[in-house]
């Protein structure tokens, strides 16, 4: 009878490394490598093995996914107060993400540490709230104590935890399955593919909450004003461009050497050719120039509408100023003319404005 104890408490004790063993030879390595201890791995071989762990992790979840997800993203959508994001250790770090991801998405969120709700900070929480609970074991003493008290009130309850059957996703109004087979961990202990589960399962619930509520780009902006995300998403054309007498321009009768003097004087590399009526119908840059020394051209004689460039690329105003970085990418040129839907020359910029602006 000991002898059969003893057997299956071996068994017991080589589960999780049978487990890591099959995980990592789906993931395509050598059986020589299999066998390694990770005493006997270099550093690159440990760190390939926890990251196909890891990966293997987020991508059995989305082999998981069912309708617990779609309900999960309908109580955020139909949530009248804010999502609270709770969790301990590890998985507190996780929903401090998960919170500040949602905020910048469009959801109000916050994250509150589940030991300080029991010390008076549980009175944030209305019923119109939605709390997301994250926990491994599902078994977080901090957040089963204010658990029957969230429920009293009222407030849905998502869980997160890599138990099915615990009773965190047991409580909760709807669970969502973020099980890991095993962690990266050598040890099989510390948090890691557990963890980086919980984040990715957190992330696609942020985007697929922000996908149903058609939220856009300028959305986006209005929460990151201060970033370099907000500059390309806010900062427009009418913003960086030049005006008034900064504007490089010449009319379509001057010559080739008006055309030079107006270019040094204005500094951006080029000008604009415009009509009677200021409507611009044409450009000469620098590289203009050198194809107009190179035909052995007369400064003096030619008239700029000889070796201007018709046609011109140019931008509106109310354009974001990202748009005129990817059109001078694209036609490698580093000016652009601003002009208004009838074509009447408004302002001008070039490629250091834009630096300048810290939109590049």
């Amino acid at each position: 009878m000991y002898a059969d104890f003893a057997k299956s408490r071996f068994y017991l004790q080589m589960y999780p490394l049978f487990v890591m063993d099959s995980l990592l030879y789906l993931a395509g390595m050598e059986k020589s490598s299999l066998q390694k201890s990770s005493a006997n791995k270099t550093p690159i071989e440990l760190a390939k093995t926890v990251l196909l762990i890891e990966a293997n992790a987020v991508e059995a979840l989305a082999q998981k996914l069912d309708d617990n997800f779609t309900q999960a993203v309908s109580l955020i959508l139909q949530c009248q107060g804010r999502v609270v994001v709770s969790g301990m250790g590890k998985s507190g770090h996780i929903g401090n993400k998960i919170a500040a991801t949602l905020a910048s998405t469009g959801t109000p969120a916050f994250f509150m540490h589940p030991a300080e709700a029991s010390h008076g900070d549980l009175g944030m929480i209305t019923k119109d709230d939605v709390v997301i609970a994250l926990s491994n074991s599902g078994e977080s003493d901090e957040l089963l104590t204010i658990l029957p008290l969230l429920k009293r009130m009222g407030t849905k309850i998502i869980s997160m935890t890599g138990k099915n059957n615990s009773t965190l996703a047991r409580q909760g109004d709807v669970h969502l399955d973020a099980e890991v087979a095993v962690e990266a961990c050598p040890l099989g202990l510390a948090p890691t593919a557990s963890t980086t589960a919980m984040l990715a399962l957190g992330d696609a619930l942020a985007l697929a909450v922000l996908d149903q509520r058609g939220f856009s780009a300028e959305d986006f902006a209005r929460s990151h004003p201060g970033g370099s995300i907000g500059r390309k998403l806010f900062i427009r054309i009418q913003d960086v461009m030049r005006t008034g007498d900064a504007i490089p321009s010449i009319h379509i009768q001057a010559s080739l050497k008006d055309a030079l003097i107006e270019m040094s004087r204005k500094g951006l590399g080029m000008t604009a050719v415009v009509d009677n009526q200021n409507k611009v119908v044409g450009i000469f840059t620098d590289g203009d120039l050198r194809r107009a020394f190179e035909n052995g051209v007369d400064v003096n004689q030619t008239v700029i509408r000889d070796v201007m460039h018709a046609n011109p690329q140019n931008i509106h105003p109310e354009q974001l100023a990202v748009e005129a970085v990817e059109i001078m990418e694209q036609r490698k040129i580093t000016a652009l003319l601003v002009v208004n839907q009838q074509g009447d020359l408004l302002g001008a910029l070039n490629m250091h404005d834009l630096l300048i602006a810290k939109v590049v």
